[in-house]
């Protein structure tokens, strides 16, 4: 008689919905799948999270024979509770931009960047709990009167999920993008909690990587789950000397270390991952949508604006975009525009235009891997992943933006995959080793690491010329 095979399943609570994969414990094959959307909006009821959870996993047979389960959740976001447990108001997300004035004092009442960078690695923009919990005191001094305990996204997804039967708990990973916990020390930082709110709060428990926190009240073992990042991270497969680039609406550059990064510059967060180690990270915002502005634009559909960018000559005849359509975060010029330099009469083509968009959103993220490794040491290659991956014209032009070798993978969700792998590794004492789903592999060629030394020359002079020395 065979033995159906054991489950372990992982969640991403992601800013615009809940997915879970079920995957088999041995093999990591994906069995089942489940999804339900999240509300629009950068501020949301952390209730909306369990209601799509509860959504997802409405046929009794999606979870049947899981065995453990986890949660990857958007980071930063702040979730307010009062001393019964209870939320104070709707949770403000990680993309929610209020409180930049609030990290701008904040770095400045400790003393500036490095004063930060030093005792948690990273340096406070609006995204970070820390913003937004002096938001919280400046605008709504009644709700952070009444506000207890600060937990993250999925922090309380989780603790919902095991029905409230343990105390919240987190792992190192999310709990570094607070900017009030010391990942080196494994400890908070009471004095930068008091700093932001001004008073103490209950934070989560922050477990061992591998802990089993909980169970839910069907009997399933919870893991302590992580952030988003550091879930992709684990379901990427990410090791030692390789960086990720995920490009989907925003764009990240991460890789892994064996010590934190305190870059003051603000360009890196240190970041902890999901397995004890360290995650430094460079986030950029603007990602897939210039692409679809440009094509859009264009007057052409995405396939025509791909084909057109793969028939342009690699520097795009010397146009240069930069894209900074929404502002940026890396680096940090939040009121830039996006910029198209160096146009003539006759490199002022459509198939120019479109290369010179995705050579720009490229660059964008590999000015971000060069001060990674200016942090962290050599990167030898590249894994790229994310919705905008998947074009045909971002793959073949990143050779020649990166001049590294490019492993490229098919669409798949590496959060919620990731979840389901720290799932297995609490479940069983092991961390399983899943295949990634790559579609292609490419070496550089000489051409290409020549396109990218100039390409990356130029783009580096245009920024400094039309945004940085422009804010000085």
């Amino acid at each position: 008689m065979s033995t159906a095979p054991a489950m372990v399943a992982g969640v991403d609570s992601s800013t615009q919905s809940c997915k879970i994969v079920v995957c088999e414990l041995e093999s990591g094959q994906i069995v089942r799948t489940a999804r339900a959307a999240h509300p629009d909006g950068t501020e949301v009821s952390a209730e909306a999270w369990l209601s799509a959870f509860q959504e997802a996993t409405a046929d009794p047979g999606l979870l049947e024979g899981v065995q453990a389960l986890a949660v990857g959740g958007q980071q930063h976001g702040m979730v307010t509770l009062d001393e019964s447990g209870d939320l104070v108001r709707d949770a403000l997300l990680w993309n929610d931009n209020r409180s930049a004035p609030d990290a701008v004092d904040l770095i400045a009442d400790l003393g500036g960047p490095q004063a930060w960078a030093d005792p948690v690695g990273t340096v406070p923009v609006a995204s970070m709990t820390v913003a937004k919990i002096r938001w919280l005191a400046r605008c709504e001094p009644d709700n952070a009167a009444r506000t207890t305990g600060v937990v993250l996204p999925h922090d309380w997804l989780t603790w919902q999920i095991g029905g409230r039967s343990f105390e919240p708990v987190t792992d190192r990973g999310d709990a570094s993008g607070t900017c009030y916990f010391d990942a080196s020390a494994n400890a908070y930082r009471r004095d930068l909690i008091e700093l932001g709110i001004g008073h103490d709060l209950t934070v989560p428990r922050v477990a061992a990587p591998h802990e089993i926190v909980g169970t839910t009240p069907n009997g399933v073992a919870l893991a302590p789950g992580t952030g988003d990042n550091m879930a992709a991270g684990l379901g990427l497969g990410l090791s030692h000397g390789m960086g990720a680039v995920s490009l989907g609406t925003s764009g990240t550059v991460f890789t892994l270390s064996g010590e934190q990064t305190h870059d003051g510059s603000g360009v890196v967060a240190g970041f902890a991952d999901a397995t004890g180690g360290f995650l430094p990270l460079v986030c950029t915002l603007n990602g897939a949508r210039n692409l679809v502005a440009t094509a859009s634009m264009l007057g052409m559909t995405l396939d025509e604006f791909s084909a057109a960018a793969m028939s342009a000559p690699a520097g795009s005849g010397d146009v240069t975009f930069l894209p900074y359509l929404e502002g940026e975060r890396t680096p940090p010029l939040p009121n830039a525009r996006g910029q198209l330099v160096g146009l003539t009469l006759s490199n002022m083509t459509p198939a120019n235009i479109a290369r010179a968009t995705i050579e720009g959103v490229l660059w964008s993220l590999a000015y971000g891997l060069q001060t990674l490794r200016e942090q962290t040491g050599e990167i030898s290659g590249i894994t790229l992943t994310g919705g905008a991956a998947q074009s045909a014209a971002v793959r073949a032009i990143a050779p020649a933006v990166f001049g590294l070798p490019i492993a490229s993978t098919e669409p798949f969700e590496s959060v919620a995959i990731g979840a389901a792998k720290q799932a297995a590794w609490a479940l069983t004492g092991s961390m399983p080793d899943w295949p990634v789903p790559y579609v292609s592999k490419q070496e550089p060629t000489a051409e290409d690491v020549a396109a990218s030394q100039e390409l990356n020359a130029r783009y580096e002079s245009v920024l400094q010329t039309h945004f940085l020395r422009a804010a000085e």
